[in-house]
Order: structure tokens, then sequence, then C-alpha cells
């Protein structure tokens, strides 16, 4: 029941039922059903309204938003996308989150840092959390290309959203929303001088995507290319934890 307690000492029912719809989303399911049927009924095209019929399901499905459960560690750094590791470099930080800006907060500076890339592909949740808790002191957009997200030059051809969140301690952590061939709107939750927590909903990307996150230096990843990992549950990192992590394809 709604407002049950539960917590990890077994107290609360298991219990199952489909995730919530983001309203960002509902139009968009709304608007295919309406379609499928104007074709299956309409103009009765049984052979396009079914298969539209299914494909709407699917519209409603790609919005849901379930709910997760964010790590506590006070160093932690968890995922803010659903999908598989794709890439894991040392670059420079983008340009528009280089420099400081004052009493915006600082920037990530020139140095290469270690960022990891997440490839959402059209069956991943895709709203996206904030990878840890902090001030958003920054948010650019820029209009760009739509060249497929899983190319390394996506970062910087593609349109894409800077994030930078600026935790308690001064140390920040970049986040980059990026479109894919198929995505066409990226969509904001957020606004510079919003405090969030670590896990909170930040943005929504429509239709198949990428999200970059840009480790503070001296920080490396605790994933592996090509694991899964899921939005505010998978730990990215520990801030100041380096060291080769290794695995073994199974």
């Amino acid at each position: 029941m709604a407002g049950e307690l539960r917590d990890n000492r077994g107290r609360g029912d298991a219990e199952w039922g489909l995730p919530p719809i983001h309203p960002e989303g509902r139009k968009f399911g709304i608007a295919a059903v309406f379609i499928a049927l104007v074709v299956l009924w309409g103009l009765d095209w049984e052979i396009v309204g079914w298969p539209l019929l299914m494909a709407s399901i699917g519209v409603f499905a790609f919005f849901r938003d379930p709910e997760r459960v964010v790590p506590q560690g006070e160093n932690q750094v968890v995922s803010p996308a659903d999908g598989q590791i794709s890439l894991i470099a040392q670059v420079p930080p983008p340009p528009e989150m280089q420099r400081d800006d004052g009493d915006r907060g600082r920037g990530l500076g020139v140095e290469p840092v270690t960022r990891i890339s997440i490839f959402m592909s059209v069956f991943d949740v895709h709203i996206n959390r904030s990878p840890v808790a902090g001030t958003v002191r920054r948010i650019v957009y820029i209009p760009g290309r739509f060249l497929n997200a899983d190319l390394d030059k996506a970062s910087e051809e593609n349109e894409r959203q800077h994030l930078l969140i600026e935790r308690a301690d001064g140390v920040g952590i970049g986040m980059t929303q990026i479109a894919g061939l198929v995505a066409r709107r990226i969509v904001p939750f957020v606004k510079p001088g919003d405090i969030v927590a670590a896990g909170q909903r930040v943005g929504l990307i429509r239709f198949g995507s990428r999200v970059d996150v840009y480790l503070p230096a001296g920080t490396d990843a605790r994933v592996l290319v090509g694991q899964r990992v899921v939005a505010g549950e998978t730990v990215l990192a520990d801030l100041g934890v380096t060291g080769l992590l290794e695995g073994v394809r199974q």
C-alpha cells in the first residue's frame, strides 16, 4: 500500500506493478494511440493499424519512470543514465565546463579527466539523474548534428546539453546529455542554482541517446566498457580513488 513502511530489515510487503509514465511522454503515447485507432477503425487498414497500436505501447514504455534506490555513500558517483558503458577515456572537459564563472562556481579545468560514456538504446529508461548531490552551477545547450551517439565524436558534434554540478565541498562533476540518431530533443528538469540530491531526476532525452560523465582529477572509473548500468543505482566511481579495474567477459 502507498505510504507503508519499507526498509532493509524486512518490513514491508513485496509487490509488483507497472512503472509510472513520465508526464513528458503521456502526450506522445496518447497521440500514437489516437493515430493507430484512426488508421485501424476510421480507415479500416488493419495491416497498418495493428502494428501502429503495438508501437504506441512502445512509446508509453519509452517514457517509463521507475523508482530507484540510490546508494548513500558520501563520495560515490552514481550513474545518471540506464544503458551500456560504451567508452571510457582520458579527455579534456568540454570548453563550456572548463572555465571558472565566479559566483556560479568553478570549472573543471583544462587538464584531461576520466570521461565515462553511457549509451542508451530506445529500450532503456531515458530519465536522467544527478550523479552526485550538490548545486547545479551551469547548464549549457549546444545545437548540433545527430550522429550515432555511440561514436566518440558525438561528444563534440551532436546536439548536447552540459550540466555542471558542484558538491558542498567544491568538487565539480560534469554531465553531458547527447542526442543521437533518433533523439531530437533534450528536456531539462532543473535550472542553474537548483540544489539536487544524488539520483534526483534532472532531465530527459527523447528516443535513443547518450550521457557522458566527467569525473574530477584523481578519480578513476569503477565500471568497465560493455557493462550495463542503472541510473541512480550503479556506482560509477568513488571520488579520489584511482587504480586499474579489470574484468573477464563471461
